[in-house]
């Protein structure tokens, strides 16, 4: 086979029109919609649906916090998906989140994790499946976890022995964002240091957290993504509540040294967070999901596959050759 040679480039002599093409693909999108999936992993009572309800500035999941004293204690007991249609400036976006049971809570706490990375890697299977189909779907429905919010509970002094295990779990499967939940119960002196000391445990345990280092990047997302790398576990404040601060009604949250505004980037990093998720890596979160873990997934479960059929084969072959007559010393033996 002749190998192709290298193109070169050439001047065009007038207008051509090929540079619309991004413009037909962005009508296609737009028709077709987009689709985000998100998995929200930690201890009970760290706020989870609350700070999803947060970041899409809407009730999407019911908060199973209590109101007051009187009211009894609810938590999430199985894996739940809520799915959602969103809507902002023309752009539609199905909002798929899965809610997990609060990990740790157990007096035996032996493989709490696993129900949650049986859960990411049944939607890449079930992708697969839909994906090796003689018949297929022109679109595939996708369910693949595309961003993990893993939640850290805000004790100032370490990631307990079960973060570490369950973060490296998550890891190998899925896109990991760790945040600091209710990081208003710590000064600002101690969130900084216990940022630094996760920090450390992340390094000292190899765990690999999303972003990642890609050499498809250019200058200015390199950039961006150390900034992001710096920030990583978000220390954040969620809140669907409205308070009045200099006359002005913001979201935000009292507590014992006053009002803490979401939004403000100097109370919490909640803005840093949104943004990060939905203005800047929204679409990168989409394709690493399918480029590197469901690849990773696939290869996996494709190698595995080929070698199931060739011993198979190799079974079938040995069973199918006749049975050679052994010989006695008094002649053949069947």
């Amino acid at each position: 086979m002749a190998a192709i040679a290298e193109p070169q480039k050439m001047n065009l002599n007038g207008y051509v029109g090929f540079d619309s093409i991004t413009r037909q693909i962005e009508k296609k999108l737009l028709k077709r919609g987009f689709q985000f999936n998100v998995i929200v992993v930690g201890q009970t009572g760290l706020g989870k649906s609350t700070l999803i309800n947060t970041i899409f500035a809407a009730h999407l999941i019911d908060s199973k916090g209590r109101t007051s004293s009187e009211e009894p204690f609810r938590q999430t007991t199985e894996i739940q998906t809520v799915s959602h249609l969103i809507e902002e400036n023309g752009i539609r976006l199905r909002l798929n989140i899965v809610d997990t049971p609060g990990y740790g809570d157990q007096v035996n706490n032996e493989n709490c994790w696993e129900p949650i990375i049986k859960y990411i890697k049944d939607q890449h299977s079930a992708y697969l499946r839909k994906e090796l189909t003689a018949m297929r779907e022109r679109y595939i429905q996708d369910t693949r976890i595309h961003c993990c919010l893993f939640f850290i509970s805000p004790t100032g002094h370490a990631l307990k022995p079960i973060d570490i295990v369950v973060l490296k779990k998550l890891s190998e499967v899925v896109n990991v964002v760790p945040v600091i939940a209710k990081s208003d119960s710590l000064t600002m002196e101690e969130r900084v240091a216990f940022k630094q000391r996760i920090k450390s445990e992340l390094a000292f345990h190899n765990i690999k957290l999303y972003p990642y280092d890609s050499d498809e990047l250019d200058d200015n997302e390199r950039a961006l993504n150390e900034r992001i790398k710096q920030m990583i576990p978000f220390a954040i404040v969620g809140s669907e509540k409205n308070v009045v601060i200099d006359g002005k009604s913001v979201r935000g949250r009292r507590n014992r040294w006053g009002v803490i505004n979401v939004e403000n980037e100097d109370h919490c990093e909640f803005v840093h967070l949104r943004d990060f998720l939905t203005r800047t890596h929204l679409q990168d979160l989409i394709e690493t999901t399918a480029q590197i873990h469901y690849e990773a997934f696939r290869s996996k479960q494709l190698l595995a596959l080929k070698e199931t059929s060739s011993k198979q084969h190799e079974q079938q072959q040995q069973q199918s050759q006749p049975v050679q007559p052994q010989v006695g010393p008094g002649g053949p033996v069947i």
